[in-house]
């Protein structure tokens, strides 16, 4: 009876362990090469640049936006926060707003960033690349 009580317990114990599922499961992703075509780049071996640097896409930025009437004229200032994608042929796209000051202000940061001329791309692993990037534009009366 005792071996009888003993098989009995060690099935039920071996059953029970036998049944009890995995509860981690294992995702892989799988990026074709198109989608990684698409990817834009955060950090890479060389960063876009405007003709002249950072210092001549700053003068080009002053010379060229145009603080909006009523924004001048109710004394709004700020730092419109832009990203904006630098695509392989060097021209600016995506211009999107991070940090908004006003519709206004906002919408001249985009126009005079959009109408840059071509920047240098980024490179990676010695070809052009798509690169992600972030630039403030500084409205101040």
């Amino acid at each position: 009876m005792k071996n009888y009580l003993l098989a009995s317990i060690l099935f039920c114990i071996a059953f029970t362990a036998s049944a009890q599922k995995d509860s981690t499961t294992k995702t892989e992703f799988h990026v074709d090469s198109l989608a990684k075509e698409k990817f834009a780049f955060l950090s890479i071996e060389k960063q876009p640049e405007y003709p002249g640097g950072l210092k001549n896409f700053y003068q080009y930025i002053s010379r060229n936006v145009r603080y909006p009437k009523q924004a001048k004229k109710d004394g709004v200032s700020g730092n419109v926060v832009l990203s904006f994608v630098v695509e392989k042929d060097g021209q600016l796209k995506d211009v999107k707003v991070i940090n908004s000051v006003r519709e206004d202000i906002d919408a001249e940061a985009i126009r005079v960033v959009s109408n840059s001329i071509k920047w240098s791309p980024g490179i990676q692993n010695g070809k052009p690349v798509r690169v992600m990037y972030r630039f403030n534009v500084n409205f101040a009366l």
